[in-house]
C-alpha cells in the first residue's frame, strides 16, 4: 500500500475512526514528548551522581564541598540530598544539640525526605507513559472494531457483496489498530527503560545516605559519641 492509498483510506474513514486516529497520534506524540524530556531529566541525574560522588570520595573538605553546591544554586539530584543532610546536621551542632541519636536522625531524616522529593521528580510523567502504552492498543481496537462494523452494515446497501467492497472499510479500521501499537510499543519500552533506570539511582540514593550517615556518626562529639556505647 503506497502513501497516498493509506492516506486516501485515512481521509475517507468515518469520522468515529478518524477521531480515534487523531487521539491516537496526539497521545504518541505526549509520549515521545516525554521520552525525550525524561531522558534528558535522567541523564543529567546520572551526570550529576557521577560527579558529585568524585568530588564527595576525593578526600577533600565536605564543608567546602557543601559550599560550593550552595554557591551554585538549584541543587537537584544526589548533591540535594547531600545539601539537606549536611545543613540539619550543622543547624543542629550550632544549636547545641548534644546528644548523638538526635543528631544523626535528624541528618537522616533531612536526607530521606529530600531524596522522596528527588525521586518524585525522576519519576514525574512516568505513569503517563504507562497509561498511554497500556490503553493505546484498546483504544485502536475500538477504532477498529467500529470500522468493520461500519464496513458490513454498508453490504446492506449493495446487491452483491465482494471483497473489493469490503476490503476498503476493513483496512481503514485496521490502520487504527496500527496507530495504537505504534503509540503504545514504544511508550510501554521507554517507561520500563526509565523505571528501571530510576530504581537504579534510588539504590544508589539509598547507599549514599547509608555511607554519609555513617561518616558523620564518626564526626559526632566525644561525649555525644560516647551515649551511643
Amino acid at each position: 500500500m503506497n502513501d497516498l492509498s493509506l492516506l486516501r483510506l485515512i481521509l475517507e474513514a468515518t469520522v468515529v475512526v478518524q477521531l480515534v486516529m487523531l487521539l491516537l497520534l496526539a497521545a504518541s506524540i505526549y509520549a515521545w514528548a516525554v521520552v525525550f524530556r525524561k531522558r534528558a531529566v535522567l541523564r543529567r541525574a546520572r551526570d550529576t551522581l557521577a560527579r558529585f560522588e568524585r568530588e564527595f570520595w576525593s578526600g577533600g573538605d565536605l564543608g567546602t564541598l557543601y559550599r560550593s553546591i550552595e554557591s551554585r544554586g538549584d541543587a537537584n539530584g544526589i548533591e540535594a540530598v547531600f545539601q539537606a543532610g549536611f545543613r540539619e546536621f550543622a543547624r543542629q551542632r550550632q544549636q547545641g544539640v548534644e546528644t548523638a541519636d538526635l543528631m544523626l536522625d535528624g541528618a537522616r531524616r533531612a536526607m530521606k525526605a529530600q531524596q522522596i522529593k528527588e525521586i518524585e521528580h525522576l519519576e514525574h510523567q512516568l505513569s503517563s507513559l504507562a497509561t498511554v502504552g497500556s490503553t493505546s492498543p484498546y483504544v485502536g481496537l475500538f477504532g477498529t472494531v467500529w470500522g468493520i462494523m461500519h464496513a458490513f452494515v454498508g453490504l446492506g446497501s449493495v446487491q452483491q457483496a465482494t471483497l473489493a467492497t469490503v476490503a476498503p472499510g476493513i483496512a481503514e479500521a485496521l490502520i487504527a489498530t496500527a496507530m495504537g501499537l505504534l503509540a503504545a510499543i514504544p511508550a510501554v519500552v521507554a517507561y520500563n527503560r526509565f523505571a528501571d533506570q530510576v530504581w537504579r539511582l534510588e539504590s544508589r540514593y539509598d547507599a549514599f545516605v547509608e555511607e554519609f550517615s555513617t561518616i558523620l556518626q564518626r564526626s559526632v562529639p566525644r561525649s555525644a559519641a560516647a551515649e551511643l556505647r
